[in-house]
């Protein structure tokens, strides 16, 4: 007698279903924002219904705000993947902070997620447990890593890790949400290979003075 084969458990399926709808709503709001993100829209590429989004994350807002927590929680990771803690000083710096330009080149949708939380005053993140938890590990790991810079004499004391962060990210940041604009006022192309690899050593030698000894 022939047995049916088991079915996949129930719980399996609703977490594809929640990362399809994740996904999907990732390039929503990247898109349009909070305010002109559609869930019908989203509900169709992630091949499911509104109902089962609301079913999942209660309401537009709960979605987005899952939504940031992944998008922090993806850099945080990946951050954390570098390995800095085996590098020399120096070359750990430098790999964060080409690390950091290269992931918003590569993911230009999280610039423009952050956007979007920051014109609604990031009250969706504000009690986020696992963007708290995730951010604390990140300016823990850049503190260790001044530490030990300070250690071999290579970098100066008292960098606030916080501070070097958010200049790392920034030198970046604005260089790629402004490259429009940049492109006209500046009369030149900020897109080209050339103008990207010159930007990023400029950004490194920048980063790289401010913390020498």
């Amino acid at each position: 007698m022939l047995t049916k084969p088991p079915k996949r458990p129930r719980i399996r399926d609703a977490e594809a279903t929640q990362a399809r709808i994740l996904a999907a709503a990732k390039k929503e709001f990247s898109k349009n924002g909070l305010g002109g993100a559609r869930v019908d829209i989203i509900a169709e590429r992630a091949k499911a219904n509104k109902r089962m989004i609301y079913h999942y994350f209660q309401s537009k807002e709960d979605l987005f705000q899952r939504v940031l927590e992944h998008a922090y929680s993806d850099i945080r990771t990946a951050e954390q993947k570098l390995d800095l803690e085996q590098l020399p000083p120096r070359e750990a710096l430098e790999r964060l902070v080409r690390f950091t330009w290269n992931y918003y080149l590569k993911n230009p949708e999280f610039l423009t997620l952050v956007n979007s939380a920051n014109l609604h005053k990031a009250k969706h993140i504000k009690k986020s447990e696992v963007v708290r938890q995730v951010s604390t590990r990140f300016v823990d790991m850049v503190g260790k890593l001044l530490d030990r810079g300070v250690a071999t004499g290579e970098f100066r004391s008292g960098i606030d890790p916080v501070q070097l962060n958010i200049t790392i990210a920034a030198i970046g940041y604005y260089y790629f949400t402004n490259r429009y604009t940049g492109s006209i006022v500046f009369q030149r192309d900020l897109m080209t290979p050339e103008a990207l690899e010159e930007r990023i050593r400029f950004n490194v030698d920048t980063i790289m003075r401010l913390v020498q000894a």
